[in-house]
């Protein structure tokens, strides 16, 4: 794209007229001015995790919008679809017709949610054994999930016609159940951008409150068809002011109208020019949510938050090691797609519960991905995963809720070799766990030891918890097996030794309780 065409996406004029979003940022300004937080990073430390996050463990993310309408390969089809080359672009045009005879907007009044029932979802989610819920409010995409004064592209206006974050939140209190939201807008800044290289109705001015202002990805003198490093985000082109007050606007919108308990940021909210603003939104929520009696959490995968500010994510990964600060690993039930895919591959329950054990024994929570279909209802394969995973939890989940690490995470082989600047374990080198990998939380004077993976033979030996060990206060008075009942046991100077009973679980993981006094 040349300078000309890069200065003409920059001043793309926004959807929303200037006085409400200056209204809006008006609004901001005084709650920051509230306090107790102030913007800036000194003060955001003071910020502490709820403990209702520390004792829930487990949440579902939930990937849902107009992109379930094609459920083509990933979600991000809306972008996909208008990059030549792309096996979304050629889908499209295949399936669809020219972008622009049928552009992604076309897809809106197909997307019609006709079976979506909030409480139903909420039901599986409840007994899935999730804790907490944190649909998309908006995706890269621009078109807003719930009722916004600010875009009439949004499912309140269009598609469905219901405010779709708003039932779900609603369903979710009703069951007790913690409610969050997600935003992803930042990136609508350069989503639609290769829309403009091509005949396509990205271009049409009566589309900008969806496709927005598509501008280029790089800066003027890069190569306009180079994709930048996603994590030198400098190098990136910079927002403009216009659609960061948009954005902020925005994102106080939900803020205010939904009052979640989590907001998680996507990644571009890294850019440079956005610390200002993350300073102002948490110190606005926070001082909002305090005023609420409900603290709110932030959750950030990049680097755009001051340690202790808020919390660390990982996406599609873990940590290595216990962690003294609380923190979130946030995946999918589906392989290749956060969104609705067809003929996508899922994870299997063990495979999760095995994760969810091990992110919890390292201080952190596992906030697990949903795709539903555009007509509303959850995939078979994705319903029978969270089944499984409930069933588990049924048994084993006094292991797992409000409880806090062990002086040590745990013990055995995995995650060598396989761990990348950071201490993060990426999800695709993570090949399985073996019988040698214990995990261990605590509840009071109660500790459990949890095994990622059923030895063929029964036999079990925790080597951490040898006789004399200085991790306990005090020798081992009894051990049991949740769902099991007691076990024949001893500690030895080579640790504790037990025989599990035959396996009735299909090789789940098993957990154990062992007190000392």
């Amino acid at each position: 794209m040349s300078a000309a065409s890069a200065q003409t996406a920059q001043s793309w004029p926004m959807e929303t007229p200037r006085e409400a979003v200056a209204a809006q940022l008006a609004k901001v300004k005084q709650g920051v001015a509230a306090g107790p937080f102030e913007p800036d990073w000194d003060s955001l430390r003071g910020y502490r995790t709820p403990e209702w996050f520390r004792d829930a463990k487990f949440g579902i993310f939930i990937h849902w919008g107009v992109y379930s309408v094609p459920g083509f390969a990933n979600e991000w089809y809306s972008r996909n679809m208008y990059v030549p080359g792309n096996k979304a672009y050629e889908h499209h045009r295949k399936t669809w017709g020219p972008q622009d005879k049928f552009g992604y907007k076309d897809f809106i009044p197909l997307f019609k949610a006709e079976k979506f029932d909030p409480a139903a979802w909420i039901q599986l989610f409840a007994d899935a054994g999730a804790r907490y819920v944190v649909p998309v409010a908006e995706h890269c995409d621009g078109f807003a999930m719930y009722a916004s004064d600010f875009t009439r592209w949004d499912a309140s206006d269009m598609g469905p016609k219901r405010d779709v974050t708003g039932e779900i939140a609603k369903a979710a209190r009703a069951q007790g159940m913690h409610f969050g939201l997600s935003s992803h807008r930042a990136e609508h800044w350069w989503w639609y951008h290769k829309g403009r290289s091509f005949p396509s109705d990205v271009a049409d001015p009566k589309n900008r409150g969806l496709y927005g202002p598509a501008a280029p990805t790089g800066l003027p003198a890069d190569n306009p068809d180079a994709w930048p490093d996603s994590s030198q985000l400098q190098n990136w082109m910079p927002p403009s002011r216009e659609f960061l007050d948009d954005w902020m606007a925005r994102t106080s919108e939900l803020i205010d109208k939904y009052r979640p308990e989590l907001i998680y940021f996507d990644w571009w909210t890294s850019a440079p020019l956005y610390e200002p603003l993350m300073r102002d939104t948490a110190a606005y929520y926070y001082n909002r949510s305090a005023a609420w009696k409900a603290p709110g959490i932030i959750a950030y995968k990049g680097s755009q938050f001051a340690e202790g500010s808020a919390m660390f994510d990982m996406e599609r990964g873990k940590s290595d090691a216990l962690k003294l600060t609380p923190w979130q690993s946030d995946t999918s039930v589906s392989i290749h797609s956060w969104g609705y895919a067809q003929n996508d591959s899922y994870r299997t329950p063990k495979s999760l519960i095995a994760d969810l054990i091990d992110i919890v024994s390292k201080n952190g929570n596992l906030l697990l991905n949903v795709g539903p279909k555009a007509d509303g209802t959850i995939p078979e394969e994705i319903a029978a995963v969270l089944k499984g995973m409930g069933a588990w939890l049924k048994v084993n989940g006094e292991a797992i809720y409000g409880t806090r690490p062990f002086h040590y995470f745990g013990e055995g082989p995995t995650a060598s070799g396989q761990v990348r600047v950071g201490g993060q374990v990426e999800e695709s080198a993570q090949k399985g766990f073996t019988p040698a990998d214990i995990r261990f939380t605590t509840k009071g004077d109660t500790l459990y030891v949890m095994g990622l993976e059923r030895p063929a033979d029964g036999t079990v030996l925790v080597k951490t918890l040898y006789a004399g060990t200085p991790y306990l206060a005090a020798p081992i008075k009894s051990v049991e097996l949740l769902g099991g009942g007691k076990l024949d046991w001893k500690q030895t100077p080579r640790g504790l030794e037990l025989k599990l009973p035959a396996d009735a679980s299909g090789g789940m993981p098993y957990a154990l309780k062992v007190r000392v006094k």
